[in-house]
């Protein structure tokens, strides 16, 4: 693999083999992030844990995520993104088997603090790599596709996962999953590099002074004290906490027992309709985006907008409960996850346009902290309230869901003012 052929070419077909291998890594991130929902009420029962440990149990995963996207752009600079992944990757795998044979709450809530330690790691390197694997112009494409790739994982944690579970219970099938990451992170080691160069290839693109300037001109803290100083930057980080943390609480958790304790649903038809929340972001995050791109030519208008909505779907939620039909379940859960997830897509590149090219790493990293951060105060936060409204042995009612979901309508109405706060970055002369 010489790299004297037409450098316009760039590396190739063998980009596609690194960018299947990372975005396959995605996918298992979102299904860890969202598995808990379709198993809590056997997790409940087995582990013998209330509303306010599952709670708490949801909440493992968020805390020591959000808290390692700094660090983790931090290691791909100093160790490279192929080893930073693969390591914890590696850490991942191994804890989601811990977790299936976890005896207690305890041991199961942090098997879980480790499997959100080891798949951090994986969406900021995995940005860092397509910057070097693909072109300028064809980033925004790829980032699109690895966030629908994200909803397929979502997807796999709904009605997959309670087939999976039918078959394996929930123990095995977290141990299958486990043994699936730990057989990725070895590919990813032995397959992925941090740019074409390292095989021989030819870089996707020449260096230009631009892409020379890549190296930050910038420290880490300086560059952390500018963005966290800029005022542009906080209500789009509010918005992430609010936003996303409404959809992690849910769909990541207590959708599944909602669905059960209320509706009566199976396991199986739960999933099916929370699965509608994956389709929402394979389907929703390119349509959004060109929404955003071609027909407003605006950023601000689509988050407003989906703000707007979700707003709208948390009223039914806390005034009647338990008054929808099996369609309007599904419809809502869809709007739900165009409203509060797909639209990341474009937020995050409001993110990366409020900055300098220098720092835009380090304005992602810390503006994905927020959505992390939201799930991991909503989860235990909505399993309190609910244990508040009463309930014996980890079961609710319509009333007592209802008068939890009040936390869901609050913070979608700071969602939504957070988005009217928001700036505008639509580059003006496009």
């Amino acid at each position: 693999m010489a790299a004297t052929g037409d450098r316009r070419k760039g590396p190739g077909g063998y980009r596609w083999v690194v960018f299947s291998l990372l975005a396959a890594g995605y996918l298992l991130v979102y299904f860890h992030r969202l598995s808990p929902a379709v198993v809590a009420l056997d997790l409940m029962r087995d582990l013998g844990a209330g509303a306010v440990l599952v709670g708490w149990l949801g909440a493992a995963y968020f805390w020591p995520y959000a808290l390692m996207q700094l660090p983790a752009g931090l290691l791909s600079d100093s160790w490279g993104p192929r080893r930073t992944i693969t390591v914890f990757f590696a850490l991942a795998g191994v804890a989601s088997i811990l977790f299936g044979l976890a005896q207690g709450p305890y041991w199961a809530i942090a098997a879980r603090v480790l499997v959100g330690v080891g798949v951090s790691m994986l969406f900021v390197p995995t940005m860092k790599v397509l910057t070097r694997w693909f072109r300028v112009g064809e980033y925004a494409r790829m980032a699109g596709i690895l966030m629908a790739v994200g909803g397929a994982g979502a997807l796999s944690a709904a009605a997959p996962l309670a087939w999976l579970s039918s078959l394996l219970g929930w123990r095995g099938s977290f141990m299958a999953i486990g043994g699936a990451t730990l057989v990725l992170a070895v590919a990813i080691w032995f397959l992925v590099r941090n740019r074409p160069e390292e095989l021989g290839l030819p870089p996707a693109e020449p260096e230009t002074p631009e892409r020379a300037e890549a190296a930050p001109a910038l420290g880490l803290w300086q560059g952390v004290r500018l963005v966290l100083g800029t005022g542009r930057f906080w209500p789009l980080g509010v918005w992430f906490f609010f936003s996303c943390g409404i959809f992690f609480s849910f769909g990541g958790l207590w959708g599944g027992p909602y669905l059960m304790q209320v509706y009566g649903l199976s396991r199986a038809q739960a999933g099916a309709v929370l699965s509608m929340l994956a389709w929402a972001m394979i389907l929703g995050s390119p349509a959004l985006s060109y929404l955003s791109d071609r027909v407003l030519r605006s950023r601000k208008k689509v988050l407003v907008g989906c703000a707007g909505l979700l707003l709208l779907l948390t009223l039914p939620l806390a005034l009647a409960p338990g008054g929808f039909s099996l369609a309007m379940l599904y419809g809502w859960c869809f709007l739900l996850g165009l409203s509060a997830s797909a639209v990341v897509v474009i937020a995050f590149t409001s993110a990366k346009e409020l900055f300098p090219v220098q720092i835009a790493g380090t304005a992602t990293g810390l503006v994905n902290l927020f959505p992390f951060l939201g799930g991991a105060v909503m989860q235990p936060l909505l399993g309190m309230l609910l244990a508040s409204q009463g309930g014996g042995g980890g079961s609710y009612d319509a009333a007592a869901y209802g008068g939890a979901f009040w936390l869901y309508v609050f913070s979608a109405g700071a969602a939504l003012l957070a988005a009217l706060l928001c700036k505008e970055t639509y580059p003006a002369g496009d």
